[in-house]
């Protein structure tokens, strides 16, 4: 019998099973690492708005400091971008970095350019939007009005999570929004409640003209609603009353236009005759909350002693102010 080679002895040998160390833990499995995003610099000229936006660019003192912030430290936060099938990029959010840009004389700019539906971008596009300061009520109504025809669009499809950065159709297992109403989801990721929400998006009902009052405090957020009711042509007719008696609607006179269109009967004399009519005197009644007051003032106190007590300061601060004005 010849003697076993060394590549014998190996093939034969048994073969060694991994033995756990006492004490010591297993090494984790590795898991794939997510995409991470890439910001690029794109030519201005590449960077187009995103279709109907609601948000103006203002050349306003904001936007100045903006520009001079953007040409001393750049633009520190890149916008965010989509790829266009004609060409280019589509901004989702940064039309108010962009136009920074321009004023501070650069041509590119940093972004980051993400591969999403219209949706989805449309979402992301009024979330991001939506907390800055000074929203003109005719742009907040116009954003809601976009995302919650996006939320209904998405419902009908399965949700992509990472699109927008949470599931918007559904739960682990699938479920989609058929069983919740559009605006109450739309309401969870806003400091607006629902039917605030809904009222926003009545302002998209109204005429150029009537939300441009809207937004300049012409006309009441109430009175608005119930005027967003009107046809287009009785809105005409309103903005010639108007214009005729110079004042604005007040909600009891908004609701009866409501009223009257409904019926049929609103008619330029109808309307006239109520904008003609006086408007009653707003009420300056204060209500203040008894329990809110109790804190300041002793258990034994009857209601009577607390308002007596709230009027001898009100005047000894009255007092104290003209004894101020008259140094």
């Amino acid at each position: 019998m010849y003697p076993k080679s060394d590549a014998d002895r190996r093939n034969t040998m048994p073969e060694k099973t991994a033995q756990k160390e006492p004490g010591k833990k297993p090494a984790p499995s590795k898991k794939p690492k997510p995409q991470q995003e890439v910001v690029v610099q794109i030519p201005l000229s590449e960077l187009h708005p995103f279709p109907d936006h609601p948000f103006q660019v203002r050349e306003d003192a904001s936007m100045q400091e903006t520009a001079e912030s953007v040409k001393e430290y750049g633009v520190l936060v890149p916008a965010l971008a989509r790829p266009r099938e004609d060409g280019g990029y589509e901004l989702i959010a940064g039309h108010r970095r962009k136009h920074a840009c321009e004023l501070a004389g650069l041509t590119t700019m940093p972004v980051i350019v993400r591969n999403i539906d219209r949706d989805a971008a449309t979402i992301i596009m009024v979330d991001s939007n939506l907390q800055r300061e000074n929203i003109l009520p005719s742009e907040r109504a116009l954003a809601y009005k976009m995302k919650l025809e996006a939320i209904r669009r998405k419902a009908g499809r399965p949700a992509k999570s990472e699109e927008i950065g949470t599931s918007e159709n559904g739960g682990q297992n699938g479920h989609d929004l058929r069983g919740i109403k559009s605006r109450e989801l739309l309401a969870e990721n806003s400091d607006d409640s629902a039917r605030t929400i809904q009222r926003y998006i009545r302002l998209t009902e109204l005429s150029p003209e009537l939300q441009q009052m809207v937004d300049e405090k012409k006309i009441g957020m109430t009175p608005a609603v119930e005027i967003s009711y009107l046809k287009p042509e009785e809105q005409q007719m309103l903005l010639t009353a108007i214009d005729s008696e110079q004042a604005t609607p007040s909600l009891s006179q908004a609701q009866r236009m409501k009223m009257l269109s409904r019926e049929g009967k609103l008619n330029d004399d109808s309307m006239l005759d109520i904008m003609m009519e006086q408007k009653k005197p707003e009420k300056n009644d204060i209500t203040l909350s008894g329990e809110k007051l109790r804190k300041y003032f002793p258990r034994s106190y009857t209601p009577f002693q607390i308002e007596n007590t709230i009027f001898k300061l009100l005047d000894a601060r009255q007092k104290k102010r003209q004894r101020d004005q008259s140094r």
